[in-house]
């Protein structure tokens, strides 16, 4: 997906939040405030964390008041600390309001895939292997989580099923089973430039992907001895990543296997939104 389509994404997103939110209108802020009253706003941290999400808050103000400023020291990525002030808005009370709480639930949730990301690379220190997220993403939000994801200083595994070829357990049974099969139909129908991960449970499997020369050869779900054999059988033809049931405790005794990729669905689908809350006032 282009910048084009990355930015249309994520505006229809805002959209689609602030549509759910006010409906037909805010009868609280619409009965209370008056059109042209200008506020600001701080927005606050309440808890260490990792910084993801800064420009979406500032998109969902700037659609509910174009001439709004939004200022910030801090950027995406950065570290913040219990009580620092993440952004300041200013611009018509009304916008403010209503914006509220739709800009503080990306933030929050943006944030705190950062700050889970965050704990897993510090974990991993200087290791020379690749922590990757996966597919197990929100519906819509996609391309804002695995951004979180990059804050946080991880890397990205595909986007989606257009660009990268991964055989699941699932592809292999509807080639009846065989890994050879599905790797072999798929070379006389995607690039030469396009490389061919396969997903194995068992050694077995994984001699078969390397007969077939897979590019790559996912571990899923194997236990630490069962890895340490498999990256012996592999011998360096293929690189290795390993998937399911991992967590920080054993992230070590994975390193220590040799892996060249680790990938982790609850980068995404496990992180808590972490706490940041907004104060108004007047300008």
């Amino acid at each position: 997906m282009g910048k084009h389509g990355i930015m249309n994404s994520i505006q229809h997103l805002i959209e689609i939040a602030l549509k759910e939110d006010i409906g037909p209108g805010d009868i609280t802020t619409d009965n209370l405030v008056n059109a042209d009253t200008v506020g600001k706003g701080v927005i606050i941290a309440k808890e260490t964390l990792v910084i993801a999400g800064l420009d979406v808050a500032k998109q969902v103000f700037e659609r509910l008041d174009p001439k709004i400023t939004f200022r910030s020291k801090f950027k995406d990525s950065d570290a913040a600390n219990d009580g620092d002030t993440i952004a300041a808005v200013e611009g018509k009370l009304r916008a403010l309001l209503v914006g509220e709480r739709v800009a503080l639930n990306f933030l929050q949730r943006l944030s705190g895939i950062a700050t889970l990301v965050r704990s897993y690379v510090d974990e991993l220190g200087s290791a020379r292997v690749r922590l990757v997220d996966t597919r197990k993403t929100a519906p819509g939000w996609r391309v804002l989580e695995k951004y979180a994801v990059r804050m946080g200083g991880a890397d990205n595994h595909r986007m989606g099923l257009y660009d990268g070829v991964l055989i699941k357990d699932n592809h292999i049974a509807a080639c009846g089973g065989s890994i050879t099969h599905a790797v072999e139909r798929l070379r006389t129908r995607v690039s030469h430039l396009v490389k061919i991960e396969v997903e194995v449970s068992s050694l077995d499997q994984v001699k078969e992907a390397l007969d077939v020369a897979a590019d790559v050869i996912m571990l899923d779900n194997m236990n630490i001895q069962q890895i340490k054999d498999a990256i012996a059988i592999i011998d360096g033809r293929a690189a290795v990543e390993v998937s399911g049931g991992i967590t920080r405790r054993n992230l070590k005794q994975l390193i220590d296997t040799g892996v060249d990729i680790i990938s982790i669905g609850a980068l995404t689908h496990s992180a808590r939104c972490v706490d940041i809350s907004m104060r108004v006032s007047l300008s």
